[in-house]
Parts: C-alpha cells; sequence; structure tokens
C-alpha cells in the first residue's frame, strides 16, 4: 500500500448549515422553530434535566450503601412492657394485640428506655444490653426467637 492509495474518507467535508435552497438544512437550520435551543448560544448544560432533580443528584455519591437490603426492626421499650401482667409470656404476637407493634417489619427489638418492675419472659428477636440488664435485673427471663 502506497500513500497515494489511501482511501481519504475521512477528509469530508463538514455538512454547512444553513445556506441555500438544496442544502437540506436551510432557513432554521435544523433547530426547529424558536425556544431555547433554536436561540445562539442557547440549549441547556448537560445533565440538566428542565428543573427536575437531576440524576446525578438524585443518585447516592460514595461508598458503600446497603438501603435496599438493611433489616428493621420495630423497636418496644422496657418502659412499654409495664402494661403486662407479673409472670407473662410476652411475645410478638401479644406486642401486636396490646398495640405496642404495628408491623413486625424484619423483626421486634426490645430497647432499655424506662423501668421495668414486673417479673416478665420476653421473646423478641433482638435485645438491647441494657434492655436484657434491666429484664434479668427484675427476676425476668430474655429469649432470642
Amino acid at each position: 500500500m502506497k500513500l497515494n492509495e489511501l482511501n481519504n474518507d475521512l477528509a469530508k467535508n463538514r455538512k454547512r448549515i444553513g445556506r441555500g435552497p438544496g442544502s437540506g438544512t436551510g432557513k432554521t437550520s435544523g433547530k426547529g422553530q424558536k425556544g431555547q435551543n433554536a436561540r445562539s448560544g442557547g440549549g441547556v448544560r448537560p445533565g440538566f434535566e428542565g428543573g427536575q432533580l437531576p440524576l446525578y443528584r438524585r443518585l447516592s455519591k460514595r461508598g458503600f450503601n446497603n438501603y435496599e437490603f438493611r433489616t428493621v426492626y420495630a423497636t418496644v421499650n422496657v418502659s412499654d412492657l409495664e402494661r403486662f401482667n407479673d409472670g407473662t409470656v410476652v411475645d410478638t404476637k401479644m406486642l401486636k394485640e396490646a398495640g405496642l407493634v404495628n408491623k413486625e417489619l424484619d423483626g421486634v427489638k426490645i430497647l432499655g428506655n424506662g423501668e421495668l418492675t414486673k417479673k416478665l419472659t420476653v421473646k423478641a428477636n433482638k435485645f438491647s444490653n441494657t434492655a436484657k440488664e434491666k429484664i434479668e435485673n427484675v427476676g425476668g427471663k430474655t429469649e432470642v426467637i
């Protein structure tokens, strides 16, 4: 192959817009009628979505995100367990009936806010350390389901 045999398709002339009849891009030069994009210097920056929050701002920016697959517990405080009678076995079914839990979600977690004076056996999916301590100090039991 010699230099004079090279096919020079890359050096085609660019299409000159807005030039006379027959060019196919006369008059409005392929920009349509009026509007922001028809103006000189018009148009919007890349990523602009007409005022809607752009995709690059809607997505999380960095690091790991486990939002969709996280475990969410329905929470009940130790002070809320005070309404049950002494010696009762409190499980998720009883908590629902008492109105302490609306949706079970991924389980029930007992938290340590407040005080407990009654001896209860509490069955839940998870306990905070302070909740476990408070229930057992009164003589009750904690059981992880």
